[in-house]
């Protein structure tokens, strides 16, 4: 069981540094200076998505449900451009590069996902407002 749960988190890690990748070669204004500031990269915007981000969602709400969810698209971006403050060798040109490239990495990611874990891509998990057995 634990063993799953590395091969997972590993895979998913090898799925970021794929898409940020791709996306420095889609867009002009992501650049690597070498493999590791990009395997650092992946491992660090892995690390913010899991930690900083769900307490930036909850500091954010109410603009959030204003922008009827947009600025989660908003809140991505900066996300991206944190990791390139705090990596040496990643670099993101600014916030619209930072903007679309976080759409195109979280879309790309997706896809990857879907195809190395065997088409089981999944929007969901079991949450409260959700009707799941373990909730009623």
């Amino acid at each position: 069981m634990m063993s799953e749960s590395i091969l997972a988190l590993l895979l998913q890690w090898a799925v970021t540094a794929l898409s940020l990748w791709v996306a420095s070669y889609v867009f002009k204004g992501i650049r690597f200076a070498d493999k590791s500031s990009l395997i650092i990269s992946a491992l660090m915007l892995g690390f913010v998505n899991a930690i900083l981000r769900p307490v930036l969602i909850v500091l954010t709400l109410p603009l959030t449900l204003l922008s009827f969810g947009l600025f989660l698209l908003v809140l991505n971006a900066l996300l991206l451009m944190l990791v390139s403050k705090l990596i040496r060798g990643f670099t993101v040109s600014g916030f619209w590069t930072a903007f679309f490239a976080s759409i195109f990495i979280t879309l790309l990611s997706l896809v990857f996902g879907f195809f190395l874990f065997g088409g089981e891509a999944s929007w969901s998990s079991p949450m409260p407002t959700q009707m799941h057995p373990r909730w009623v």
